[in-house]
């Protein structure tokens, strides 16, 4: 009997183990695929609601679709570099989550970070963005959100910020990709 409780309590602990362990995912576009990790033993609530989209499919044939660039920010007080996806149907929505500052991950908004997008308080749901450039006024305390409590970010590219670039490059009205660039769906490859 004491054997069988050892080993499912080393069991237990290295599933515990694996779930903090960051978690490799690929997201392939029609310009090129992103690679990406994610931060569970940081931003745990965050990463499970990504993955929640991710494993369940409803990324697929969803899009980046906004882009804030130099030029469509220059009238803005305070001006940030991001291109926005994960745009889910709303019928297809999951219930939005708390949001997790940076103040309480210790995460930052630096090149490359991947994080939520949010209209209001504790209002993420599907949609993500990912910086180009450092963007401090996206973190706890910045100045892009009115209520000071920044955005949550849970990630950061590890190859392929040449395809955001490349995103954030191509023709936007307002914003708004003139052509949208197909998200045909984002796996774990760990």
């Amino acid at each position: 009997m004491k054997k069988i409780f050892i080993c499912c309590l080393m069991i237990a602990l290295v599933r515990f183990s694996n779930a903090q362990q960051p978690i490799h995912c690929l997201i392939k576009t029609s310009l090129g695929d992103i690679a990406i990790v994610l931060y569970p033993a940081k931003a745990p609530a965050t990463v499970a609601n990504f993955l929640r989209y991710a494993d369940k499919g409803l990324y697929h044939n969803s899009s980046f679709f906004r882009v804030c660039t130099p030029a469509n920010e220059a009238t803005r007080k305070v001006k940030i570099q991001v291109i926005q996806g994960g745009n889910v149907p709303g019928s297809l929505l999951l219930d939005s989550i708390k949001i997790e500052t940076t103040k309480l991950t210790g995460l930052r908004h630096r090149n490359g970070t991947l994080s939520m997008a949010r209209n209001g308080m504790n209002s993420a749901t599907s949609e993500f963005f990912i910086c180009i450039g450092d963007q401090p006024a996206l973190d706890f305390g910045g100045a892009r959100n009115p209520d000071g409590q920044g955005f949550a970010a849970f990630g950061r590219v590890t190859a392929g910020m040449t395809v955001v670039k490349s995103i954030q490059a191509k023709k936007d009205t307002a914003q708004y990709l003139v052509q949208p660039v197909t998200i045909y769906g984002i796996s774990r490859i760990n």
